[in-house]
């Protein structure tokens, strides 16, 4: 089945939710997903919203990306590039720009991408069940240049350097302990627990929420972020053979060997 993000309209509480699903794949986000959350966090921008709740469907937030579609566009810089710069890139600041404070649900696996898109919200609170992490070593690829910028400003550097080169996953005990998470309940009790957030949210000052997300993502942005033309050499090591075989392992569903 294909994947989808859906966006419901705010509640009598003005409460919205953005919803990501991909049945059967631990809501894993392919191309147009990606581009469906950069449409859904845009049209947000406007609506009359107090508080979004971001939720994963089935039980799971989002277990990074599609890598079956990955080998369609990752062997060459350009497309690769592309992916990630025209695609990942924007959804995650389309997310950030929004002064509208978002309240992530987090059940289950958060990892590669959904890690990045749950940094990109205000508020993180996880079951005690839901791991954590940005194991794309194991699949031959680095993470993407913006991404890191956009992680490392939640987990920070120290914690993303052991994310990413040890390939850890993190439960969610030691993740709030590391400054990942706001807070961390019983598995049953994330929904009802991200909804109480919302609904305290929402019944605050909307004047205060904007103002203060504008001030707090200029502190966050304080220091130049890197250009597209410094980060566009990153993107040459698409069709080396690490690269191609952590892939291609995990498509065939063996471990990977990289010599």
């Amino acid at each position: 089945m294909t994947g989808h993000v859906r966006l419901d309209a705010a509640d009598a509480h003005g409460i919205a939710r953005l919803t990501i699903a991909h049945p059967g794949k631990l809501n894993a986000l392919d191309t147009t997903m990606w581009r469906e959350l950069r449409a859904h966090a845009e049209a947000l921008q406007a609506s009359a919203a107090r508080a979004v709740i971001v939720q994963g469907e089935g039980g799971t937030f989002v277990a990074g990306g599609d890598i079956e579609e990955f080998p369609a566009f990752r062997f060459q810089a350009d497309t690769l590039a592309h992916f990630h710069e025209e695609i990942v890139a924007p959804a995650l600041w389309a997310l950030l720009a929004l002064e509208v404070p978002l309240v992530a649900q987090i059940d289950g696996a958060c990892i590669g991408g959904g890690l990045e898109i749950a940094c990109c919200c205000d508020l993180r609170i996880a079951g005690q069940g839901s791991r954590f992490g940005v194991p794309i070593a194991k699949l031959g690829f680095p993470m993407a240049p913006a991404e890191i910028e956009i992680v490392a400003r939640v987990v920070g550097e120290t914690v993303l350097r052991e994310l990413l080169l040890e390939a850890r996953v993190l439960g969610a005990d030691e993740a709030l302990r590391r400054g990942l998470l706001t807070r961390v309940v019983p598995d049953a009790e994330v929904a009802a627990e991200a909804l109480a957030s919302a609904r305290q949210i929402a019944r605050l000052s909307p004047q205060a929420m904007r103002l203060n997300k504008r001030a707090l993502r200029q502190f966050a942005h304080r220091e130049q972020a890197s250009h597209r033309a410094e980060r566009e050499p990153h993107y040459a090591y698409a069709p080396s053979d690490e690269h191609r075989e952590g892939l291609a392992a995990f498509n065939e569903k063996r471990p990977a060997v990289f010599r």
